[in-house]
């Protein structure tokens, strides 16, 4: 079994679904997880190639989150689109960074996950209402590389 597939349970993946289902319940914003070994790249350009790979700069709003990690590198990268980036506080990545960070360090992957899921919905909510014409544009299933 590969250091991806070891790195959270099935379990843990559904739990993480479900976090995007609730992240996403309340925003138009589209919330993604990817999973990869390692990357040969730089991780922010890496994160940027694969936020164009699954099509989330595609979205109505522009206000798509990626949330990318790189397991055996022990680095993640959270990338926010161009409609969101604009109307977020300056500090607002780095504070979902910390929060998860601190999870990991503790080797709590998925709730590290979960907790940068929900701050960033929580986020969205805020600035991308629910409306009645949003549908969800990128699956919710976690992506590995």
């Amino acid at each position: 079994m590969s250091k991806v597939e070891a790195f959270l349970t099935p379990e843990e993946e559904q739990e993480i679904i479900s976090a995007i289902r609730i992240a996403e319940k309340n925003t138009s914003g589209e919330i993604r997880v990817h999973i990869e070994a390692s990357s040969e790249k730089n991780h922010d350009e890496r994160s940027l190639e694969v936020f164009h790979l699954l099509k989330m700069n595609n979205t109505k709003d522009e206000n798509a989150v990626l949330i990318y990690v790189a397991v055996n590198d022990k680095k993640f990268v959270i990338y926010g689109d161009k409609g969101i980036n604009n109307v977020v506080p300056d500090d607002f990545w780095n504070s979902t960074k910390d929060v998860m960070q601190s999870h990991f360090k503790q080797g709590n992957f998925k709730q590290g996950l979960v907790e940068g899921i929900l701050k960033a919905g929580e986020e969205l909510k805020a600035h991308f209402p629910w409306q009645i014409d949003d549908e969800n544009e990128l699956s919710n299933e976690i992506s590995k590389g």
